[in-house]
C-alpha cells in the first residue's frame, strides 16, 4: 500500500515537470512553477525523493524559468 502510495506521488511529480519543460508561453511558466515547487517540496518531506533532489530539480527549473522569461 505504502509503496503504491508512494509510486504515485512520484508518478505525478515526474509527469507534472515533463509539462512544465515542455511549456512554451512563459506566463503559463510563471504560474505553474509556486505549484510545480510545492509538489516537489511535499515530495521530499515525504522522504519520497531526497532533499538533495528536491533543491537541484528546483535549481533547474527556475533555471528554465529564468531564461524562458528572457
Amino acid at each position: 500500500m505504502k509503496q503504491m502510495r508512494n509510486r504515485y506521488h512520484a508518478k505525478t511529480m515526474r509527469n507534472a515537470i515533463k509539462k512544465f519543460r515542455l511549456l512554451t508561453d512563459v506566463e503559463a511558466a510563471k504560474e505553474q512553477y509556486p505549484k510545480l515547487v510545492s509538489l516537489i517540496d511535499k515530495n521530499a518531506k515525504r522522504r519520497i525523493i531526497h532533499k538533495n533532489k528536491a533543491a537541484n530539480l528546483k535549481s533547474k527549473l527556475s533555471r528554465k524559468l529564468v531564461v524562458a522569461a528572457e
